[in-house]
């Protein structure tokens, strides 16, 4: 990879970010189709992220958020889709004609996911309530599906349900005993090994599905928890992919999104 005058700067934004697999993913894209940029992350803490963005966009560097600052991202752009608004989360951006752009490309990916687990509609029970709790809300809303919230803090589980419930989604606090048919790990939870589980799949009656937004090398230890029940089960990967191709299309409309290749990418690494 060459880097010049006029190769153009693209990142992910997060604290932690050293996970992140968007750089490898976008920079295999990057070289596969010999577009001159290249694609970093940057870690903010959440005191440093406002200023931080601004200046980002000051310098028209496009990109990505990730885990904690989706919800500050919403607030922070001077335009956003009708997604992004929704949701009050946003985790990609652009600049246009010198102001931040906002969009929610983890959205449709979830909901891309969920659908080839052949979920529709029915009883969602989200863990979480950060920006990836608020996409796959909306993917709920979309879906028709009745949410339910799980989060180890009960005031923030109230006040998310009471936002679900203002976008029209029949919502509540989870209590048990739990029900739900499909169970969305929102959470950063199995990021390391010795992370507790999200909610302990025993606990739950009925799961005919479920999916972890956090990927790891042999999948976290709640999808293979999940998976030696017989569940069918899916990590974080597909949805880094389905939001990243999307997240790509805002960043060189020019250029259709190598999927395969960014794929692949994101597998070569897992297994690495």
């Amino acid at each position: 990879m060459r880097i010049g005058s006029n190769t153009r700067l693209l990142a992910v934004l997060g604290d932690p970010i050293a996970h992140s697999l968007s750089p490898i993913m976008h920079n295999a894209a990057l070289a596969a189709l010999g577009v001159d940029a290249v694609y970093v992350a940057l870690r903010i803490s959440p005191d440093e992220f406002s200023d931080t963005f601004h200046t980002l966009g000051t310098l028209g560097i496009a990109g990505n958020v990730t885990v904690p600052h989706k919800e500050a991202a919403e607030r922070d752009v001077m335009r956003k889709t009708d997604l992004c608004a929704r949701a009050g989360a946003c985790n990609t951006y652009w600049v246009e004609q010198g102001a931040l752009v906002g969009d929610n490309t983890d959205v449709p990916a979830i909901a891309a996911e969920l659908t080839e687990l052949g979920v529709t509609g029915g009883r969602w029970l989200v863990v979480g309530t950060g920006g990836s709790a608020r996409a796959t809300t909306l993917a709920a809303a979309d879906a028709h599906a009745d949410l339910s919230v799980h989060s180890r803090n009960a005031g923030r589980a109230r006040e998310f349900a009471d936002w679900a419930s203002a976008l029209g989604v029949n919502a509540r606090v989870a209590e048990p005993p739990y029900t739900a048919d499909v169970v969305v790990n929102a959470t950063p939870l199995g990021l390391a090994a010795s992370d507790p589980l999200p909610i302990d799949p025993a606990s739950v009656r009925g799961i005919r599905a479920a999916l972890d937004l956090v990927y790891r090398p042999g999948a976290t230890r709640w999808i293979r928890e999940l998976q030696s029940t017989a569940i069918p089960a899916r990590d974080g990967r597909g949805v880094l992919v389905r939001q990243g191709a999307l997240a790509w299309e805002r960043f060189f409309p020019e250029h259709p999104a190598p999927v395969e290749i960014m794929r692949a990418a994101v597998e070569r690494a897992l297994r690495a």
